[in-house]
């Protein structure tokens, strides 16, 4: 299965710079930042080994490339990158099927986005089968297209996503508001010239230029994204 569809082209509002939103999923949307990190201190218990809980800033919001090298080489586990990300995505997926909690404002955000026609793509790290999974929950209908971790040669911090989810809606990355809520992935936001929202889940983000930090989706409408791109001119 794949959520990926063809792109809409390049629908704006009258009045309005903002051409699409780009948003993140875990932590952003979906409340499973703490579903990966429990399943990894599962794993390396099982392998014998105990996580330290200040290595969860350093692969929060990361790809998997870097959070399982990272948690192999700080252990010493027995254990090969392919046979833990195996292991990573089959227990993640055993969770989000028997629970997929949304951040507050999430369903909100999504409809406004979809009722108002704003093109919209889900920019994620986590691999394709994950991506997959948690749009069946999110509503595929909300996405015009879809960037998996595992479909692009560098992911997050990396800006590639970002750009080629902007040139697959066929939009300007500088009129994309990316929401996103760790470093890693505003960094590559950043990267890629769009303009940011941070709704931090792990760890604080401080405000920047081109940056505005908020508490919760609560906070986010469109009007307030459409605002952001009104300043920014």
């Amino acid at each position: 299965m794949t959520s990926t569809v063809p792109a809409l082209g390049t629908r704006t509002a009258e009045g309005s710079a903002l051409q699409a939103v780009l948003l993140d999923m875990d932590g952003t949307l979906v409340d499973t930042e703490g579903f990966w990190w429990d399943v990894e201190v599962e794993i390396f218990a099982r392998l014998g080994h105990t996580l330290d809980e200040s290595w969860r800033h350093v692969v929060v919001g990361g790809p998997m490339t870097r959070s399982a090298g990272f948690l192999i080489e700080a252990t010493g586990a027995a254990i090969t990158f392919a046979e833990l990300s195996v292991l990573l995505n089959d227990g993640f997926e055993e969770r989000i099927g028997a629970a997929l909690p949304l951040m507050p404002g999430a369903q909100r955000l999504l409809a406004e986005l979809y009722e108002q026609q704003i093109p919209t793509a889900l920019v994620s790290a986590s691999h394709r089968r994950i991506i997959d999974r948690v749009l069946t929950s999110l509503g595929p209908r909300h996405f015009t297209l879809s960037i998996a971790g595992d479909e692009v040669s560098r992911t997050k911090p990396h800006p590639d996503p970002y750009l080629l989810a902007a040139a697959g809606l066929g939009v300007d990355p500088a009129r994309c508001a990316v929401v996103e809520d760790t470093a890693t992935g505003v960094a590559a936001a950043e990267a890629a010239g769009c303009q940011v929202v941070a709704v931090p889940s792990v760890a604080p983000i401080a405000p920047a230029e081109r940056r505005t930090v908020v508490t919760s989706l609560e906070e986010v409408d469109l009007a307030f994204l459409r605002g952001l791109m009104t300043e920014m001119r």
